[in-house]
């Protein structure tokens, strides 16, 4: 058994990959407990239900996330670069996961949300409230990219959300058909239905 000290982070972690992997309805306390080598007594000290460690995998997750995304949507950037450099990083990772998994595993976010719909409000609440400050990473390039006159303006929240929802369905589909072609071409057909596909190799 690993450290008592790390138990709640290895608990974290093999929630993360045993929902990323076979969904959330899959997920047990026997199971996270046995991925993670932690006794089932000590997961109750620190989690006093499943949903509560898969809040706190959600928490967690979004922390590691997040620096990642300001990076990519930095403002020193050109927001259409932002936009190219952002579409390229998913491929990269849905890569990385299938060299590593064997399997193209999607967006761990919505994994969660799909698996957790009709058992945990309180999950799919948290989904919602960090696919919202996702969609605000869209809309700030967005809206810069308008005032610059590169995209069209008008209803700017409204294309970061179509867009983000593209990209989600996207992940879903190509998990499904284990097809990484379809997260190859995201960013191209993204820029399509922003209606700028000549500035996609600009």
């Amino acid at each position: 058994m690993g450290r008592p000290s790390d138990a709640r982070e290895r608990l974290i972690r093999a929630a993360t990959d045993l929902i990323w992997v076979d969904g959330y309805a899959a997920l047990t306390v026997d199971g996270v407990c046995e991925r993670a080598d932690v006794r089932k007594g000590s997961f109750y000290h620190f989690f006093e239900s499943k949903e509560r460690l898969v809040l706190a995998a959600l928490d967690a997750h979004w922390a590691r996330r997040r620096p990642a995304l300001d990076a990519l949507f930095s403002p020193s950037l050109p927001p259409l670069e932002r936009l190219r450099r952002y579409f390229a990083s998913v491929l990269e990772r849905q890569l990385d996961h299938q060299a590593r998994t064997g399997h193209l595993l999607g967006c761990f976010f919505n994994a969660v949300a799909v698996g957790a719909a009709q058992q945990s409000p309180e999950i799919v609440h948290k989904v919602q409230e960090i696919f919202a400050t996702y969609e605000r990473y869209y809309e700030s390039a967005l809206l810069e990219a308008a005032a610059r006159g590169e995209v069209a303006a008008g209803d700017v929240r409204g294309k970061a959300r179509s867009l983000f929802a593209f990209m989600e369905g996207v992940l879903a589909q190509a998990r499904i058909q284990g097809d990484p072609e379809l997260i190859r071409t995201l960013g191209p057909r993204a820029f399509e239905l922003l209606g700028i596909a000549e500035r996609w190799a600009a």
